[in-house]
């Protein structure tokens, strides 16, 4: 069901402006960066709700106003349990390790994620130092990748345009403040991206319940009604499967919460930038808040458009969202909506940007080829840095192995988020994690989700999220046993 409305100047009008102010907002945040630190964690000077925010924006990216709508519209109530393990990773994330985070950070003037994982393994810095950033730069090729998908997919419900050239439209849109202004201008647009996101998945959803009663030619009236009549896989929180299928399904949804563990660096650098405590526990609240509303707003959307189309009445289940905005509102208000989903994509893509050209720069290009440039000459190297990545991850966005943002991420999470949570979470809370065991994380995690994922084992028997989190924390413990950090005599 493809609906195209390149001729409706309500549409268009809305989009232009909006992304006009939007870039503009961006590049004038860049008139106050003046070195890399600027450029790579905003001075170290965020507050705690900008902090909240952009952390909340970059963290949803297109799957939550695409692939988690989709999921609900195919799945049903088993989408719960996906829901369910992101916002407990979430809560965790933020009242735990937030301000842990922040701490370390400062005290070893850590400005990437990178660097802030080698630095508190000293014994092996420079080892972790070079290949994190290689497996963050790599798989952040196929996360970029994701959100650009997720913009052809908007502009072509949109506009009618085809999805390759939503995608560049989509990089176009990117590149301009995001190279010129680095974190801060992405900290400080995320947070309109922020407002826009929560209003359409926490407003839509109500006013959809409202109208859905009395509409005809839908399938149900009503969200409940629409869950049975597709079936009892829609009603069963388990998804209706039985067995190890079942059991799979579940702990395959569950298993998102390992990349809320600190493990995702984009997410990470949010609570290291925060200002000091006091505003970590202002970023708490509002970003816990946020998420609830958020989710439950995604879910209830993708059920909405269960309820108006049926389960096989849209060929492509991750356009439900857009479907549902264009179904329920006037013009100008579902392209507002609709520039939400637009919102995700682009706080996720332009974080992963300055973040992959940061670890580059920082811990590549700084320690081998500009060791005496000076603070100006970083920032350079940092902004052309972002140039070149912008360009290979539109290449990238061609060649991917999947069309299904929510697989995509899935696979990016596993390769990212399992490990380096496991290093967070063990640095943090186990004395005796040693510096080797750190590095055999690194060296172990990628491999492992490449080879699960490409034999089949991440569909056939256990879903590549929890098992490259649970082999990733045997190595870590096994190698911290193994060889054990020396003590200073």
């Amino acid at each position: 069901m493809e609906m195209s409305f390149s001729n409706n100047i309500q549409y268009i009008t809305v989009f232009v402006l909006y992304f006009a102010c939007f870039i503009g907002f961006g590049v004038y945040q860049g008139r106050k960066v003046s070195n890399e630190e600027d450029y790579a964690i905003g001075g170290r000077d965020i507050p705690g709700w900008a902090a909240a925010l952009s952390e909340r924006a970059t963290g949803e990216s297109s799957w939550a106003l695409l692939g988690l709508p989709g999921w609900a519209y195919a799945s049903g109530m088993s989408c719960f349990w996906v829901l369910f393990g992101c916002a407990v990773g979430i809560a965790f994330a933020w009242a735990v390790l937030a301000y842990r985070i922040r701490q370390v950070a400062e005290e070893k003037d850590a400005i990437s994620f990178v660097d802030l994982i080698s630095k508190m393994h000293p014994a092996m810095e420079s080892s972790i130092r070079t290949v994190s950033c290689m497996v963050i730069v790599f798989f952040f090729f196929f996360y970029i990748g994701a959100q650009l998908l997720g913009g052809g997919k908007v502009f072509n419900v949109m506009f009618g345009i085809s999805p390759a050239t939503g995608m560049v439209i989509t990089m176009l849109i990117i590149i301009p403040y995001t190279i010129y202004g680095g974190f801060k201008s992405v900290i400080y647009t995320d947070c309109i991206q922020a407002f826009l996101m929560v209003c359409a998945l926490g407003i839509a959803p109500i006013l959809g319940f409202m109208e859905i009663g009395g509409m005809s030619g839908v399938y149900a009236n009503g969200i409940f009604a629409a869950l049975h009549k597709a079936g009892s896989s829609y009603t069963n929180i388990l998804g209706g499967g039985s067995g190890w299928a079942m059991f799979a399904g579940v702990l395959g949804g569950f298993a998102y919460v390992f990349g809320y563990l600190g493990g995702m660096p984009q997410l990470t650098m949010r609570f290291m930038a925060i200002k000091d405590f006091k505003n970590t526990i202002t970023a708490r609240n509002i970003g816990i808040v946020w998420t609830l509303i958020a989710y439950f707003g995604a879910c209830s959307i993708g059920w909405l458009g269960l309820a108006i189309w049926g389960p096989s009445g849209l060929p492509d289940p991750e356009s439900v969202f857009p479907m549902v905005m264009l179904k329920f509102f006037h013009p100008t208000i579902a392209a507002l909506f609709i520039v939400a989903a637009f919102a995700a994509l682009i706080s996720t893509a332009d974080s992963l940007l300055v973040l992959a050209s940061t670890e580059f720069s920082v811990n590549i290009v700084k320690r081998y080829f500009t060791k005496d440039s000076d603070s100006r000459q970083e920032l350079k190297f940092a902004r052309i840095m972002t140039a070149l990545m912008a360009v290979l991850a539109l290449g990238t966005a061609y060649v991917v192995p999947s069309n299904l943002i929510f697989k995509i991420i899935g696979y990016v999470w596993a390769g990212i988020g399992d490990p380096f949570s496991v290093i967070i979470l063990l640095t943090f809370f186990w004395k005796k994690f040693s510096a080797k065991g750190a590095f055999a994380v690194v060296c172990v995690g990628m491999p492992f989700t490449i080879f699960w994922v490409r034999s089949g084992l991440d569909a056939k028997v256990i879903p590549a999220l929890f098992m490259s989190f649970a082999v990733s924390l045997a190595v870590g413990i096994a190698a911290s046993i193994i060889w054990p950090n020396k003590v200073a005599a």
